[in-house]
């Protein structure tokens, strides 16, 4: 029962791998059949995405494991890590091998053959990574909100998703410059063109792979939550009669459904520290209520005055002192 589950959370990377898998070896027949280097760097392409999958199959894994003493507030930002290793592995692994390829076969073309099955391998290549792709912007469209699709890659806290759909993206585009390649080349009776397309399918992996590692530098150092999730923790404690003002809010992601928050605000002066505990114990379930995400809630009396503010915009939304209207 754990193990369907399991599948069904990472549907969209086990879809991926299944395909890559397939392409893959395909891809390498036809490269020793017909000696094209287009196909043959589009085959160690769909190694490293298998690769790519396992990688982060198993960060998932390993960023179930529970807190302790050693990583009091859990393992969940490994899968960044790994996703960061994934992007890495894609410039020097795929672009490399990608490029390399491409101008030993521009400068030592191999003589042409016939390209029927090359075509074959290609279509079937792209009905399985379109099918890959599809599952992964469906799975990311029905997260993404009202965000645009950048905007959403660029906030999204779970880079499973947007990885794959951005490998999927960039192995259909390879797919159609190794068909382009081997097309040319015997149209124009030019086995260079097919080295020529082969580095262009390795010019595409590294700016995917700049991309992403970009995007998964940033999770690792630690980004903060959604503005919204920022702005309904404040008011939730704003609205509290025992608040005199909001300080700031402050928000880490621990892992993609995690999010550590700390809370400075001024309480009434006349509250007695005995009543502040338990009015503090009190909010802070009802935001865990409200918002599942929060892992961690820390909440520190503190004045106004004495609150450093920040400006800048990763600790969230208006984090300066934020006196509550008079009735």
């Amino acid at each position: 029962m754990q193990a369907v589950k399991y599948i069904k959370t990472n549907i969209v990377l086990f879809g991926a791998l299944f395909a890559n898998l397939g392409i893959a070896i395909a891809k390498f027949i036809a490269a020793s059949i017909t000696g094209s280097s287009s196909m043959l760097s589009e085959g160690f392409h769909s190694v490293v995405d298998s690769l790519n999958q396992v990688l982060l199959l198993y960060g998932e894994h390993k960023s179930d494991r529970k807190p302790d003493e050693n990583h009091p507030f859990g393992y969940g930002r490994e899968l960044y890590f790994w996703a960061f290793v994934v992007a890495i592995l894609i410039f020097a692994v795929g672009a490399g091998i990608s490029f390399y390829e491409g101008v030993i076969h521009y400068l030592e073309p191999e003589e042409l053959r016939d390209p029927t099955i090359n075509y074959i391998v290609l279509g079937a290549g792209l009905l399985m990574e379109g099918t890959s792709w599809f599952i992964a912007v469906k799975e990311f469209a029905a997260t993404k909100g009202t965000r645009s699709w950048w905007s959403a890659v660029r906030r999204s806290k779970d880079p499973s998703v947007f990885i794959v759909m951005f490998e999927d993206s960039a192995a259909m585009m390879g797919l159609i410059v190794a068909g382009i390649g081997v097309w040319a080349s015997h149209y124009f009776n030019s086995p260079q063109l097919d080295g020529v397309a082969s580095m262009v399918i390795g010019v595409i992996l590294a700016l995917v792979a700049v991309l992403l590692a970009r995007e998964a530098k940033g999770l690792l150092i630690g980004e903060s939550a959604d503005e919204d999730v920022v702005k309904q923790v404040r008011a939730i404690v704003s609205r509290k009669e025992w608040v005199t003002a909001v300080n700031h809010v402050r928000t880490i992601h621990t892992s993609p459904n995690e999010i550590f928050v700390a809370i400075s605000a001024d309480l009434v002066d006349s509250t007695p520290m005995g009543e502040g505990e338990r009015l503090i114990e009190e909010v802070e379930a009802e935001l865990r209520a409200a918002i599942p995400d929060l892992a961690s809630i820390y909440i520190r009396p503190e004045k106004a005055e004495d609150a450093v503010s920040f400006a800048e915009p990763g600790y969230g939304v208006s984090l300066g002192v934020q006196p509550l209207p008079s009735e």
